[in-house]
């Protein structure tokens, strides 16, 4: 009998201090989880780009005109210096072969076209987000050996019959922008080859294997003293507009938008005007 009484008093006594404590418990344990998810929701919908502070991270993929790959370096080392965490990856080429990569399905988050045709191919195809913003010009120039051994002086003398000139295809606006020139002057050219980027048009007269080319002045700007470079009046009627857009399926939009608002900024103009490309 006494062992029932032992029994009896703490079973009637316990249980009301012993409850809130299990109540207690469950409450902090449901917290806790409830942190738990809310911690693992939040982290499974960041951006790449972002995080909680605003800070910039991740990779920028950028395709561009070969004719920007000078500044847009340039602007891509400024632009990681300025968000460390983030690293800007460029994809350099004819404007015509990268929109066909975008609207094939390549990933990149920003798109910089040499003409406002090439830009379309992207747009029209519903790849672009938000409205392209023109953000520099370029006008064409011709590139010639050093110190001109042919005195080229005028578009007309490249249609001699003994200079081996080079051009961008048509479908390249470099091409495109030269063929305008040439159709306003009345003029024929035969040229030894086409190709498919204006890098690749002046590397044929820095090796030697052509006399001459028909390239932006922003590439001969770029060459140095590997070429010299010739003006001629005609290419005022042939100035290329330089559209870049956000691109619909950029997989870090964030920082993408980032490097476009560089790129338009005062100090990105500089960096551009600095590598001889006109002011839209």
């Amino acid at each position: 009998m006494p062992s029932r009484g032992r029994r009896s008093v703490p079973t009637s006594t316990a249980r009301p201090t012993r409850r809130p404590l299990q109540v207690a418990a469950v409450g902090a344990a449901a917290l806790l989880t409830l942190s738990a998810c809310s911690s693992s929701d939040s982290g499974s919908s960041a951006k790449p780009g972002s995080s909680g502070s605003g800070k910039l991270s991740g990779e920028v993929t950028v395709f561009a005109a070969a004719s920007l790959k000078e500044s847009f370096t340039t602007l891509g080392r400024q632009f990681e210096k300025e968000h460390p965490g983030t690293k800007v990856t460029f994809s350099f080429g004819g404007s015509d072969a990268l929109a066909a990569s975008i609207t094939g399905g390549a990933p990149a988050d920003v798109f910089a076209a040499a003409s406002p045709k090439t830009m379309k191919i992207v747009t029209s195809a519903g790849d672009a987000s938000g409205t392209p913003a023109t953000f520099v010009r370029n006008k064409l120039e011709i590139a010639t050996l050093p110190g001109n051994p042919h005195k080229v002086g005028s578009l007309e003398d490249l249609t001699g019959p003994d200079l081996k000139v080079v051009v961008c295809d048509e479908e390249v606006p470099c091409g495109a922008a030269a063929r305008k020139a040439l159709d306003a002057s009345g003029l024929k050219l035969t040229p030894v080859s086409y190709e498919q980027d204006v890098k690749a048009a002046l590397t044929k007269v820095e090796l030697k294997e052509a006399d001459a080319a028909v390239v932006y002045r922003t590439d001969v700007r770029a060459a140095g003293d590997k070429v010299e470079g010739v003006e001629f009046p005609e290419s005022a009627g042939a100035v290329n507009d330089y559209p870049i857009a956000l691109l619909k399926d950029a997989h870090n939009a964030e920082a993408a938008k980032a490097f476009i608002a560089l790129v338009r900024s005062a100090e990105g103009q500089k960096v551009l005007s600095r590598a001889g490309f006109l002011t839209p």
